[in-house]
């Protein structure tokens, strides 16, 4: 596994009891009836190994639940998992009619932040569901909706990339101070390198995405065979991509085989052109297009890291 394929796990700095300072009031253990816990709206992870699975239901089958499932109270009295699923899961296949729990009073962010943290270190997340659960847990950490994440992150790497070349003094910015404190809590991957490595996975055909949802195959391999564009093609080089288990370099080289070079040549034109124009015509000295070419640029700017390596 290369530099950047590398997970969250085994590397976040802090204890779960650590990420928010004290966590209110201490844990309670007990045990409840199963029928008791009911399952998050929002949880980071949504693929479960079938094989895996069913190892864990033998093991619990056979020695039951040996690690307490954690969960918060309800105002209905019932409780809310936020870190087990898959035990949970093994102990309904059983038929486990009572589990042990650690009962903690938890905010929403503090729930899923720990349900996220819980998986990261246990290695059970695959590339899509880290970078989906970092952008729920960023959107609660800033108050922001999922979706608004990537833009608001592409912005802030163009801003701290300009300030940079200008070489004047950074204001401070209240959201690239939570970006930058979560990710030095989460561990190794900077908020760049999640930019640069991990928000285009968002924008992968959806046969590629499930390839990398299932663990067949690597988000970097999977970048690569995102680039063709004919679904066909596409297919073809995934599904031989997998069954001979070819590198990365391997999959690059195929990828320029069956890359239409008419298409590619085109666009090259195009966008050369299209470039020369706007150097010509000066547009940077017109105020009323600066606002509308500053987000051009940005849009640009975004597509470009997204295709970076």
């Amino acid at each position: 596994m290369s530099k950047h394929e590398q997970a969250y796990g085994g590397k976040i700095k802090n204890p779960l009891d650590d990420v928010f300072g004290k966590l209110g009031s201490p844990a309670k253990e007990s045990s409840v009836s199963l029928d008791q816990i009911t399952l998050p709206q929002s949880q980071p992870r949504r693929y479960f190994d079938p094989q895996a699975q069913m190892q864990l239901v033998e093991s619990v089958r056979q020695h039951g639940i040996l690690q307490p499932l954690l969960v918060r109270p309800l105002p209905n009295g019932s409780y809310e998992l936020v870190a087990g699923e898959r035990r949970y899961r093994a102990a309904a296949e059983v038929g486990l009619e009572t589990v042990p729990i650690i009962e903690r009073e938890l905010s929403d962010t503090e729930a899923f932040q720990l349900a996220l943290i819980e998986n990261l270190q246990r290695e059970d997340l695959n590339p899509v569901e880290e970078t989906e659960g970092v952008l729920h847990l960023l959107a609660l950490q800033l108050n922001l909706k999922a979706q608004e994440i990537p833009s608001l992150l592409y912005r802030l790497k163009h801003e701290a990339e300009r300030k940079s070349d200008s070489g004047h003094n950074v204001m401070p910015n209240p959201q690239l101070e939570k970006v930058e404190t979560l990710f030095c809590q989460l561990g190794r991957m900077t908020w760049e390198s999640f930019v640069k490595n991990r928000l285009p996975l968002l924008n992968l055909p959806k046969d590629v995405l499930e390839a990398v949802e299932t663990g067949e195959v690597a988000y970097t391999k999977a970048r690569a065979i995102a680039q063709i564009k004919l679904e066909d093609s596409r297919k073809a080089v995934l599904k031989q991509a997998i069954s001979e288990d070819w590198s990365l370099q391997q999959i690059k080289e195929h990828v320029k085989t069956v890359q239409p070079k008419s298409e590619q040549s085109t666009l090259g034109r195009r966008l050369d052109a299209t470039c020369r124009k706007f150097k010509k015509a000066k547009v940077w000295e017109y105020p009323e297009l600066q606002q509308r070419v500053e987000e051009l640029l940005v849009e640009l700017e975004a597509l470009a890291t997204k295709l970076e390596q």
